[in-house]
């Protein structure tokens, strides 16, 4: 297993790099932009070409293990190795001009991350993690960092695609929003989670958002010292289809759940009234 991790990690992070490099390239240039589902999700062919250059270079080096990616979906291979792959997280960002965009790639072991490696090429950052080996960023170790004063947190939102405006999710979105000193929604969720990492903000609630951007973002958090767990408290471990999660530093732990157990009921109250 360590063989294969020192490996999986020198490929990663050069070919998630060359793959961020061909959407700073095409930035601002590229021509071919489609809707891919009902909820308007977009694909470009930057999202194409990034993720035809990463699998092919991992189906090179590692044939045998299983690979899922943003666009691609699953290579059929039954392995307990999964290589997890968005190569354009931020995609409609890329699309409107705005420039917070970035590639992901994680690798898992029978269900955990193993490997994170997240690249933002309009800024050249390279932000690594490793299971118990720490995260770093241009080979700076990250360190998850504490505030006291609630007042002054900086609480990001992440939800998935199919949650849209439900009406659960909207009211707890505005109960955050009007708890704290900041509510960022970046529609790049890598970002976010790297952020978390590097100390730029407090904390994360995540509303039933699975997929290929998940879990190098989890796994970062973990390895700067944060926490990472679900609306009941209980430590997120493995995989889950419905993800809601909460992470911060662990000093915070229980005014996140807190926040959020009191904005579900708030939620409900408001929803009874109506």
């Amino acid at each position: 297993m360590e063989e294969i991790l020192k490996k999986a990690r020198i490929v990663a992070s050069k070919v998630v790099v060359d793959a961020g490099n061909i959407a700073k390239e095409r930035f601002d240039k590229f021509t071919n932009l489609e809707e891919k589902d009902d909820y308007g999700d977009l694909i470009t062919e930057v999202d194409l070409l990034a993720e035809e250059l990463i699998l092919n270079e991992l189906t090179s080096v590692f044939p045998q293990h299983k690979i899922h990616s943003e666009e691609a979906g699953d290579n059929g291979i039954e392995s307990d190795w999964l290589w997890q792959v968005d190569p354009l997280d931020g995609t409609n960002n890329f699309a409107i001009g705005l420039p917070v965009f970035s590639s992901s790639i994680t690798l898992l072991y029978k269900h955990e991350p193993v490997l994170g490696v997240i690249y933002e090429p309009l800024v050249n950052r390279l932000f690594i993690s490793s299971l118990n080996d720490g995260a770093f960023c241009n080979n700076v170790e990250l360190k998850i960092k504490k505030r006291d004063n609630p007042k002054k947190f900086t609480i990001a939102w992440i939800q998935g695609h199919r949650v849209q405006n439900e009406e659960k999710a909207v009211k707890l979105r505005q109960y955050i929003d009007v708890n704290c000193k900041r509510m960022m929604r970046l529609w790049a969720p890598t970002l976010q989670w790297c952020m978390l990492a590097k100390g730029d903000i407090d904390g994360i609630i995540l509303y039933n958002s699975e997929g290929d951007d998940l879990y190098s973002g989890v796994l970062m958090v973990k390895e700067a010292g944060g926490i990472v767990i679900d609306f009941q408290g209980n430590e997120f471990t493995g995989m889950s289809n419905e993800p809601y999660l909460i992470a911060c530093h662990p000093d915070n732990k229980e005014y996140f759940l807190n926040m959020v157990s009191e904005g579900l009921s708030h939620t409900k109250a408001l929803i009874d009234i109506v």
